[in-house]
Formats: structure tokens, C-alpha cells, sequence
């Protein structure tokens, strides 16, 4: 696959970034090449405010992009990095392997910019005392509440729990629910219960202790959670976690219960955009989860981006690189750097800085303060993956009032949950690669287990590459498949980042070939994606026999459509995908033929 190079980025090119899509195919170019490589992580179009900065700062610091637009990108970038095909400019959500980013990443702990990261924030990402990974627009999390209703009746945001009970008792009396929670995902009861355990054991030494052997089969959370389940009982009894009758995703609950006057309070894990509730004008406040005699209110957090250099860099002969990407890693760490991950439609991030000083009325300036004073913790997710939805079904449940659910039996449940993952955990694992892929063998692969699933005679597969001014490519193939096991996470992380549908199309094996040189125009712009066809047993189409093409959802133009009478069928690729490999047992990127 051929590299378009750019040099250097232009405020022009950033612009068209945020519509832009790119792909890197690894090998001799990162030899060849004095650009250093960067992983964008989901589009190019999430950094341009940052791309710009820098070519504004640096520019001559060359840059060729290595864009991923598939289903599973935090999964993604560590399938890269297990495989060592990282990007010089690593980027990622969540830091899932701390000993993998020790290998693979260089120590950027003795930089002095580091410095001018938050101490909280430096404690929370040290690995062993060494930083690899730079956190870029923090998230905060906390409980909204409408600030105008409460200055109205005179309601002070409470200190702890004694006072968060008390106002909820006014709050009743004024006729109105003091607290909804948002229910609709999973994810949102998990993190509630886990947020209140924050604010008193699970982020001492032994919590987090704790969470190490619990994940590892070595503890248990019965004995250990007693005490927080009778605390999120206590909670639910003031009436903080009314839930909506219709489930609704958390904006609707939010600009709902918050915008028409119907709750004080609203706990959900959603950033807004909004300061005002569109309806009212009512001011929008965010206050921390109240411990129990307040002298643990914390918040949390989420960092957009994690920031690392490849440890390639550092060995002799890369001088060059490793200096422009510590000048890339500089200005992440500069007041200028973290604002541009921020804007005036994301009230919610904030600078991950100690200079970080947001107004005093603005959604997040306690937040601030207390990511300064060590009261912000991360949100958890990493080393939970498997097991966070269905626990968070069970505390949903609790919520809700369903299936006779309470908190000791959320805690034998959270045992029962993890034991069959450590249990099953091999079971996960329903392929095994045999090799490395390249992006068009991953994309021959996909053809393969779409076209044998829906019966086509060839499958049409967009493959990514990176476009000036174009387009990403969300329907196609940007992903590799890497070699080793392979479960539900690494399937979908070749997979498109769109999914649900295909579509059948009937041309002759001329107008496929044709078909295929012309490529993609996804932008309609005169600059295609390549097309790769998959044929069943490899056959050379015939000129003039009439054949059944399958094609991937949002992988083809309306023109191809309407020419070539598209019709549009329900299905899931990466169930397909699943399916087909399940049946294969083995892959390699020369075995595997579609009889």
C-alpha cells in the first residue's frame, strides 16, 4: 500500500483533518522516512486542533499518519502494541498493560515537562516510577445538579452525607425527585457503585490491592463490599437514584428530569456540552460524590488521550525522531497543547496541568480543585472489561427493583461474575492466528467470512489509506489482524467501525474488475479508496457471466447502488466474522480458502 507523506501539515490540511481518514501499512517506510509515524486512533479529525498547534510551532516536524477507524479502538492499540507495530506517536484511551507499555514505550519520566503535570495524575499513570504515558483532555465526572433551582429555594450543595440526606428530605417536601440515575447502559450503574466505593476504601493501598487479587482470582468482594452496598442502599433511600421509567439514554434523563424542574440531581457518566438546559436557562452544576462525613468527596476522571513514544525511537540512529517527538510530547505538556483538546462545547475537560485554573464559575472549577488536591480518581474500566456490564446489570437490577436484586446479592453476584471469566477465560478464545496479516489480507480475510456467510459469489472490500483533504473511511478495512488467539475484542478490532447491514448487488465479472480499478469515491471527490475483490475459491470472473457481489455497510457509493440494484440486507459482519472463525479453528494469510 503506498504512504502519502505529508509535509509539512498546513492549517489547510489540519482543517480538512477532521473529515479525514488515513492507514499505515508498517515496514521498510518507517526506515525510509525521516517523518516520524502517528497513530490518530479513530481519525485524524479528534486532533486537529492539536495538529495544527504544532505545525504552527514545529514546522518542521514531518508527520505520516497511521489512522485506525475500526470497531475496537482501544483494543486496537494494544493489539499493536502486543505485536510491536506501534506508530512512533503512540495513542490510546486506557492504559490496559502496564508492563507492555514499559517495554514498548520509552520512560518519559525524566523530562522536565512532566513536572507540569498534575501530582495526582503523575501518581495514577506511574508504572514501577516511571511515566509512559501522557494523559491529553481530562474528562470530569461527577453529579450534575440544576444550580438555578437550588440558589431559588435557598438549597446549598451539600459537604456529607448528613446534609446530602437532609436536603433530600426538603427536596421531597418541595414536591420534586431528588436524583435520577442513568440506567440505559450498563457502564452507568457500574461506575455509580464503584464511585461511592472511591469515596472510601477501594482508592487506599488496600483497595487497590484488593482490585489486583480480586481481578486475579485471589480475593473475594464478599467481606469487602458489605460496608458500600449498605452505603448505595442509603443513597437509594433519600431518593438520589430514581430511575426513568423509560430507560432512556443519559442526554434525554438529563435535559428531562434536570430541564423540566422534575429532579434536583442527575448521576450518569456523560460529559455535556451544554452549561444551560435549553428549556429554562437554568444554570447546569456539577458536584463530587459525597462521602460519608465528607471528608472524601472525589470526582472522576477520564483522559479523551493517552500520549507515549515508541521505545524504537530511543536506540542509535533515531536521534532526529526521538528529539521531534519530544518536542511533540513538550507541547502536549504546555497550557497551549492540553487547550486544544478543549473547547467551549466541551465545559467538561479540563487541562491535565498544575496550572490548570478554570473560572470559578464554570461547570468544573471545584473538579479542578480537586484533581489539584488528589480528590479525582480515574474512572475504572481497565482489567474489568469482561466483567463491567454484567455487573453493572446487576446493580441496574437493584435500582430498578428487578428480580429481587440487593446489595448482598450484587456482591455474591460480583464473585460469581469474575469466577466464571477466570474460569472460562480460555473459552473466550475461539480462533488462533497463525501469523501477522497485512491490511490486505485482513480485508481478503473479511471478504472470505462475509461472502461464504451470505452466499455471494465475491465480495467488494474498501481498504483504508490515508487521503489529503478526504475522507475517513468508516465502512472498510483499517485494521490488522495480528498473530495469535483471537476473541470477541480482536475480531472486532479489524472489523469496520460501522455495522449491521451489507448489500447484495448483481454485475457481471467485466463491471466487477472495473469496479474494482475504479475503487471507493466515499467523498465523491475524485479520490477513491482502493477495493480489494474477494472471489469464492479465488476463480476469475468470467466477462459476461452475472454475478452476486456482496458489499460492506457504507462501502459503496449511491451510484454503484443504483446502478447495479443494491439490495440491502440485514446482518451483522462481525457476527459473521465470529461465526466463520470459529469454524476455521486456524488462521494464516495463505490458508483458509472460501470453497
Amino acid at each position: 500500500m503506498i504512504i502519502k507523506r505529508m509535509r509539512p501539515l498546513s492549517v489547510l490540511a489540519a482543517a480538512a483533518l477532521l473529515l479525514s481518514g488515513c492507514a499505515f501499512s508498517g515496514g521498510s517506510s518507517r526506515e525510509n522516512s525521516d517523518a516520524l509515524t502517528w497513530g490518530t486512533w479513530g481519525g485524524c479529525g479528534r486532533y486537529a486542533g492539536f495538529l495544527e498547534l504544532l505545525e504552527e510551532t514545529y514546522p518542521e516536524i514531518e508527520l505520516e499518519f497511521n489512522s485506525y477507524m475500526g470497531g475496537n479502538a482501544t483494543g486496537y492499540s494494544w493489539a499493536q502494541m502486543r505485536a510491536d507495530d506501534i506508530p512512533d506517536i503512540f495513542i490510546t484511551s486506557q492504559i490496559l498493560d502496564g508492563e507492555l507499555a514499559k517495554e514498548r514505550l520509552a520512560d518519559l519520566s525524566g523530562y522536565p515537562f512532566v513536572n507540569d503535570l498534575s501530582t495526582s495524575i503523575l501518581d495514577q499513570v506511574s508504572i514501577d516510577g516511571g511515566i509512559y504515558l501522557l494523559p491529553a483532555g481530562n474528562s470530569m465526572y461527577g453529579i450534575y445538579y440544576n444550580k438555578t433551582l437550588m440558589e431559588e429555594h435557598h438549597w446549598e450543595v451539600p459537604s456529607d452525607f448528613a446534609e446530602l440526606e437532609s436536603l433530600c428530605g426538603e427536596i421531597r417536601e418541595a414536591g420534586l425527585i431528588p436524583g435520577v440515575v442513568g440506567t440505559q447502559l450498563t457502564g452507568g450503574p457500574f461506575s455509580t457503585v464503584f464511585n461511592l466505593a472511591k469515596t472510601d476504601w477501594l482508592t487506599t493501598p488496600e483497595g487497590v490491592k484488593w482490585e489486583q487479587d480480586f481481578l486475579a482470582g485471589n480475593a473475594a468482594a464478599e467481606g469487602r463490599w458489605e460496608e458500600t452496598m449498605e452505603y448505595v442502599g442509603r443513597y437509594m433511600d433519600i431518593g438520589m437514584f430514581h430511575t426513568d421509567p423509560e430507560d432512556r439514554n443519559n442526554p434525554q434523563i438529563l435535559l428531562d428530569w434536570l430541564g423540566n424542574r422534575r429532579a434536583v440531581f442527575c448521576t450518569m457518566v456523560q460529559t455535556v456540552n451544554i452549561t444551560e438546559l435549553p428549556d429554562t436557562g437554568d444554570k447546569l452544576g456539577m458536584m463530587p460524590f459525597i462521602s460519608r462525613d465528607g471528608s472524601k468527596n472525589v470526582y472522576m476522571y477520564s483522559p479523551a488521550f493517552y500520549f507515549g513514544i515508541s521505545s524504537r525511537l530511543t536506540e542509535p540512529g533515531n536521534e532526529e525522531k526521538l528529539e521531534n517527538a519530544i518536542k511533540i510530547m513538550s507541547l502536549l505538556c504546555s497550557p497551549e497543547g492540553q487547550a486544544a483538546f478543549s473547547s467551549e462545547s466541551a465545559p467538561c475537560v479540563i487541562s491535565a496541568l498544575n496550572s490548570a485554573n478554570p473560572p470559578e464559575d464554570s461547570l468544573i472549577y471545584d473538579a479542578a480543585a480537586a484533581m489539584k488536591e488528589g480528590r479525582a480518581f480515574q474512572m475504572t474500566y481497565a482489567g474489568w472489561e469482561y466483567v463491567l456490564a454484567d455487573m453493572g446489570q446487576a446493580y441496574k437490577e437493584w435500582f430498578r427493583g428487578e428480580n429481587g436484586m440487593d446489595g448482598e446479592k450484587c456482591i455474591a453476584r460480583m464473585d460469581e461474575l469474575l469466577q466464571h471469566w477466570l474460569d472460562s477465560s480460555e473459552e473466550l478464545y475461539f480462533c488462533e492466528s497463525t501469523a501477522d496479516f497485512t491490511l490486505e489480507e485482513t480485508a481478503k480475510l473479511l471478504g472470505k467470512a462475509l461472502g461464504s456467510a451470505v452466499g455471494a459469489d465475491a465480495v467488494m472490500v474498501p481498504i483504508g489509506e490515508f487521503h489529503e483533504g478526504g475522507v475517513e473511511l468508516r465502512g472498510g478495512v483499517t485494521g490488522k489482524l495480528y498473530e495469535g488467539r483471537i476473541n470477541v475484542d480482536v475480531a472486532a478490532g479489524i472489523c469496520p467501525g460501522v455495522d449491521g447491514a451489507y448489500a447484495l448487488m448483481k454485475m457481471t465479472g467485466v463491471q466487477a474488475r472495473e469496479l474494482e480499478k475504479a475503487g471507493f469515491d466515499a467523498a465523491g471527490d475524485g479520490n477513491p479508496f482502493p477495493y480489494m475483490l474477494v472471489t469464492k475459491g479465488d476463480a476469475d470472473l468470467e466477462d459476461d457471466t452475472i454475478y452476486t457481489i456482496a458489499f460492506f455497510m457504507e462501502g459503496y457509493t449511491e451510484e454503484t447502488a443504483g446502478k447495479y440494484g443494491a439490495e440491502v440486507c440485514t446482518g451483522s459482519l462481525r457476527d459473521f466474522l465470529r461465526t466463520w472463525l470459529e469454524e476455521q479453528k486456524k488462521v494464516s494469510p495463505e490458508g483458509n480458502p472460501w470453497e
